[in-house]
């Protein structure tokens, strides 16, 4: 089909299917790409408001079983330097988060070998005596879980809802076809079930993100796979709150010898995942990957989410990128490129405590 008639049905507000994006992403150059996908979010966000959230990402522990040639982050059971945090370094992370006004708590860790199911419950309920949000445990984890007590996800879930978790990060995912997972992720659940653990989750009435980590062994292909199953689940279900599509760092892994992603490569992925993507309300841009005049830029490509100003992140710091921005940051960069500002919760309501007198999104 003809780059035009693909326009047509983009700017129409018409689903484009799996080959048509194909022929868009290769057809159109990256302006192009940009314009239907900012025509595309202002659709979907009128007011202009690019929303944030002030959170903490909380690795509990660096020790895994999987072995993922893309992680810098993991440590094998038997190095002596790999740790699990106690209950009062949980706490104390937690108390310095609030006293910054944050609101959740990202929480997430490598598939611990030995770690019974009653250790998560238990740390949950721990978390949840802070009155946070508990954002925590992607698909992986759970998949992990349920294997290590014998029980289904789905009884994992409920257990772990019960004991205080709030939603699940779209971790894991890399990329949801099965031929890369098998190459740099042979451990982790398959694309299949990293979807069904999502699915249970959505109908256990838990909120959840998506994400893709791309430019790696992939192929173009292969990414509109991935889309194409996220958007087919939420055709069904409604539970993903956004989609933040990331690069891969190749430095301090396995797949070192790699080329870094361009930021060129990343706009276009960026806009082409706002424009298939038809059914999941917000994007969120990378600056933690990208920086933030590229995460700036990323506004006019479709994003209309800064994501976190993640008071701690480690797994990407330990591939050498060390981006950092203070919330003060993230607003003087989203209002300096003509947006209004807004720090949200998980399910993108706005966080009533610290709104400001310029927010007037309804809640």
């Amino acid at each position: 089909m003809k780059l035009e008639k693909i326009s047509e049905k983009v700017l129409a507000g018409e689903r484009v299917g799996v080959s048509e994006a194909l022929a868009l992403v290769n057809a159109a150059d990256l302006l192009h790409l940009g314009l239907l996908a900012e025509a595309v979010r202002k659709r979907r966000h009128p007011e202009d408001v690019v929303t944030y959230i002030v959170d903490r990402n909380i690795n509990y522990t660096d020790i895994c079983i999987a072995a993922c040639k893309f992680c810098a982050f993991f440590k094998t059971p038997e190095d002596p330097a790999g740790s699990v945090l106690s209950l009062a370094q949980l706490g104390r992370k937690i108390e310095e988060t609030k006293a910054l006004g944050g609101n959740q708590i990202l929480l997430q860790g490598g598939l611990h070998p030995a770690k019974p199911l009653e250790f998560y419950e238990e740390m949950l309920r721990f978390i949840k005596g802070y009155g946070v949000h508990v954002h925590g445990f992607s698909p992986p984890e759970i998949h992990h879980f349920a294997s290590m007590a014998k029980l289904s996800s789905q009884a994992v879930l409920s257990r772990l809802k019960d004991a205080g978790l709030n939603s699940i990060p779209g971790g894991g995912a890399e990329i949801l076809a099965d031929r890369v997972r098998r190459e740099i992720a042979p451990r982790k659940c398959s694309a299949d079930e990293w979807i069904a653990i999502m699915e249970e989750a959505h109908g256990l009435g838990m909120r959840t993100t998506a994400t893709m980590m791309f430019g790696h062994i992939e192929t173009m292909a292969e990414r509109l796979e991935h889309l194409d199953r996220l958007r087919t689940l939420q055709d069904r279900t409604g539970g993903f709150t956004a989609f933040i599509p990331w690069p891969f760092q190749p430095s301090n892994t396995s797949l070192a010898g790699l080329p870094t992603t361009s930021a060129f490569s990343y706009l276009k992925m960026l806009a082409l995942s706002r424009i298939f993507l038809d059914n999941i309300v917000n994007i969120q841009a990378s600056w933690v990957t990208q920086g933030a005049k590229i995460a700036q830029l990323s506004l006019f490509f479709g994003a209309n989410d800064f994501g976190s100003t993640m008071i701690e992140e480690n797994v990407v710091a330990a591939a050498g990128v060390s981006f950092r921005l203070s919330e003060t940051e993230i607003r003087n960069l989203v209002e300096g490129a003509g947006f209004q500002a807004s720090r949200r919760r998980m399910d993108y309501t706005l966080d009533r405590a610290t709104r400001t007198a310029g927010d007037e999104i309804a809640l």
